[in-house]
């Protein structure tokens, strides 16, 4: 050995850096770096490239795409495809050719992702048909796998028909349409009825083209709704209103039909260019009407049960498709305005009297009063001139109190017939609605069915006694009761009224008399017919003052005994002296009658 190191002799141009990195003795490292790039791809961040599957396990799949080095992605991106193997081709998405460590980093799932986006663009602009894979349900339809994206199936998408059972196709792959997409949110919606709405359109054109009014056909109930029932007549649907279910009043259409019932409907309407086509039930059986007892007449008693009711009546079906209305003014003899709520309600079963009978127009009129006796028919011998009863009041007007002695019968009593004594100004002030009050009859008004009542009328005129009592002259003490721009009212005894103008009012010291006071006062007017009472407080003491002032001047004015003229019987005529004396006496006393 020793003998082979002494006959080996050292390069004198050898590299022992470049050794040391593994850079082949005499290369240039920048040549040998150029041509070992130009064996590798060309890759760059953010794209879409192919890849060969070089390794699989649990956790790890890992994928050559020909660069430096190998990617290495989580096995879930791949639990979409459980056969995937070593030497599969897959597509991924390099998010970074070298990170810090210089590790290439992919992605499958970006990578489907962004293919999946071109595609569903695509399909939308081709209006193509895909495949798609229905994962779950959600809130108003379904979620479905296209491309790797999840899109929304609605469920008015699903079929033409309404899905009441949306689970049975979770787990199926179906064809779909992409009918929208959101790309700020990225958002796809897609739709299965799209598909079966054109093989549908062919046939529907072919199905309203045979289409006849009067035609009958058989049909599916689809949808019901609270408006009327929609039937598939075999790729094209047609309405029945509510209205055209049955002859009868239909409140619910489920109490007609069912869902996917079999019914026979005829063709009543339809429209080519919107295609709406309007369909009868009750029209294939006979119209009540038709059906109705040819014996029956005005006055014939009928019963039925009420179906509706309205403000102004009610209508009771007397057999099913034929009803007659009862007016609000045919239930009770009453003329008060009243509802029909008050006397009727919905199913209640009621006998009726026929009023009006029209077959021609199918209409009917029907009246519960005329079960009972007319109480005007005989209004004399129940409410004779004079006989005393007891009435409910009803209402007021600002000229009397009109009153109920019965149903049926109305009184009124005018604001003058209340009360001998009492100036009442509106009838709210002497009794109140609902409240019973005792009333005579004083005119009957058959005719218009009024009676003319009174109430005042129950006791006797007291102003025949007033008459008596408030003399003029005579004084009597009163309270103020009201204060009004003219005067005031004084109540009396008896609970009469009297009424003092202002100046009648001013009292002793100069002051003016307030309500509440209590004052004597002089009956200055009575009048028994217009029953007025004028009182005075200021003349109950006025008055007094000037009889004492007068009596003491005809006091003062009376002659001395000393001083009165003397007559002389003398048989022979007075002489011109006397005469003139008593023409000057004369005139004195009538000059000061005058000044008085």
């Amino acid at each position: 050995m020793s003998d082979l190191t002494k006959n080996v002799k050292p390069l004198d141009d050898f590299n022992w850096d470049e050794f040391e990195n593994g850079t082949p003795a005499g290369v240039n490292k920048e040549e040998l770096d150029k041509a070992y790039d130009e064996t590798l791809n060309k890759v760059a961040d953010h794209q879409v490239v192919e890849g060969t599957v070089i390794s699989v396990d649990k956790k790890e799949v890992v994928v050559n795409i020909g660069y430096k080095s190998d990617g290495i992605i989580p096995a879930s991106e791949f639990r979409y495809n459980p056969d995937l193997k070593i030497g599969d081709k897959v597509e991924v998405y390099v998010e970074s050719a070298e990170d810090k460590k210089g590790q290439l980093i992919l992605s499958h799932k970006k990578a489907r992702l962004s293919k999946s986006w071109d595609k569903v663009n695509e399909a939308l602009e081709a209006d193509a048909i895909i495949q798609g894979f229905i994962k779950c349900r959600t809130k108003g339809g379904m979620i479905v796998d296209v491309f790797g994206i999840e899109a929304f199936l609605p469920g008015s998408q699903i079929d033409v028909h309404p899905i009441r059972d949306y689970d049975q196709f979770v787990g199926k792959t179906m064809e779909f349409k992409v009918v929208k997409i959101n790309q700020e949110f990225r958002n796809v919606v897609v739709s299965h009825k799209a598909l079966i709405e054109q093989e549908l359109e062919a046939q529907k054109k072919e199905i309203i083209g045979r289409l006849e009014k009067g035609q009958i056909l058989e049909g599916t109930v689809k949808n019901i709704t609270s408006y009327g029932v929609f039937v598939d007549l075999g790729g094209v649907d047609g309405l029945i209103h509510i209205t055209d279910l049955s002859w009868g009043r239909v409140d619910d259409p489920h109490k007609v039909v069912e869902l996917d019932q079999k019914i026979n409907v005829v063709i009543l309407d339809f429209d080519d260019e919107k295609r709406r086509i309007a369909l009868g039930l009750k029209q294939l059986t006979p119209h009540p009407w038709d059906a109705l007892d040819q014996e029956l007449k005005v006055g014939d008693h009928v019963k039925g049960k009420v179906v509706v009711i309205a403000d102004y009546g009610a209508f009771v079906e007397i057999q099913p498709g034929v009803e007659g209305l009862i007016h609000v003014s045919e239930m009770s003899w009453s003329q008060h305005l009243r509802s029909a709520q008050e006397f009727l309600k919905v199913g209640e079963e009621v006998e009726a009297v026929i009023l009006t009978l029209d077959r021609d127009e199918r209409k009917m009129s029907l009246g519960i009063k005329q079960l009972r006796e007319d109480p005007w028919e005989a209004i004399e011998n129940k409410y004779p001139l004079g006989s005393k009863h007891t009435a409910k009041v009803r209402n007021f007007t600002n000229f009397g109190v009109f009153v109920e002695l019965e149903e049926g019968v109305d009184g009124l009593i005018h604001i003058s017939d209340l009360s001998w004594t009492k100036k009442v100004k509106h009838p709210s002030e002497f009794t109140q609605v609902g409240a019973q009050i005792d009333v005579i009859v004083l005119d009957i008004d058959k005719e218009n069915r009024r009676l003319s009542l009174g109430h005042k009328q129950l006791e006797e005129n007291p102003w025949d006694v007033f008459e008596e009592k408030y003399t003029v002259g005579s004084i009597h003490e009163g309270k103020i009761s009201e204060m009004l721009e003219k005067g005031a009212v004084v109540s009396l005894e008896e609970n009469v009224e009297g009424f003092a103008t202002p100046k009648h009012l001013v009292k002793e010291d100069g002051s003016q008399a307030q309500a509440g006071e209590v004052l004597p006062f002089k009956v200055i007017e009575f009048n028994k017919d217009s029953k007025r009472i004028i009182l005075s407080h200021s003349r109950t003491f006025e008055d007094p003052a000037r009889e004492e002032k007068k009596a003491a001047a005809k006091k003062a004015r009376a002659p001395k005994k000393d001083d009165a003229p003397k007559i002389e019987n003398v048989a022979a005529s007075t002489t011109l002296g006397d005469i003139d004396a008593l023409a000057q006496l004369k005139a004195q006393l009538e000059g000061e009658s005058k000044k008085k």
